[in-house]
């Protein structure tokens, strides 16, 4: 990508930064955006334990001080590394969606805040008063980890606040479902989720 490229900041899901962000990272380098894709678990902190991944995830969901400093700390980062952070959108996976929405709700200075079948609740006490850019959710309709009570719920607190939101549902498509190579993976449901998620980067950017 060109030197003040658009510039994405991509949150890992619930096992940290592995191939699978890599690879969208490739994807969307190849889009022309540059990608700064965040660790928040820390270099070489890769659970592949679900009873880890719940220890990492649930350290940072039960400190959400710690997890805006992370996030501003890559923002930080990619700036530091020339990222053109004046024009940019947050996008994350199942945990760093939820992970994006706190961003979101931190008030960052970002154009746009995405997440793929990401973590939809909004802890007791915040709001989206402080939301700066639009929020674009893709969602798995028989998502049985995060339900379309919560889905519903955003949708609402989003409009309450006047964020500019979308929010799109995919039949049959469980939570994960874009994670190539899982059986979770749904191919359609991906590709519909990859080629809205571009058409915004080119609406937002």
């Amino acid at each position: 990508p060109g030197k003040n490229a658009p510039l994405i900041i991509l949150i890992h899901d619930w096992d940290g930064l592995t191939d699978y962000e890599v690879k969208r990272a490739e994807m969307l380098a190849e889009m022309g955006y540059a990608v700064f894709a965040a660790d928040l678990f820390g270099k070489g902190v890769r659970p592949t334990e679900v009873k880890d991944k719940r220890q990492h995830t649930g350290e940072l969901y039960k400190d959400r001080e710690k997890m805006r400093r992370l996030l501003n700390g890559a923002l930080a980062e990619a700036k530091r590394l020339g990222g053109n952070t004046g024009n940019a959108v947050a996008m994350g996976y199942c945990f760093g969606g939820a992970a994006v929405l706190e961003f979101a709700r931190s008030g960052a200075d970002l154009k746009g805040f995405a997440t793929f079948h990401g973590g939809l609740q909004t802890p007791e006490g915040q709001n989206y008063e402080a939301t700066k850019g639009s929020v674009l959710i893709l969602h798995g309709t028989a998502d049985t980890n995060i339900t379309m009570d919560q889905f519903a719920d955003l949708a609402s607190e989003l409009e309450q606040a006047g964020v500019r939101h979308e929010m799109i549902t995919y039949s049959g498509a469980p939570h994960a479902f874009t994670v190539f190579g899982s059986n979770r993976y749904r191919k359609d449901a991906d590709e519909k989720s990859w080629r809205r998620f571009s058409d915004y980067l080119e609406e937002t950017l």
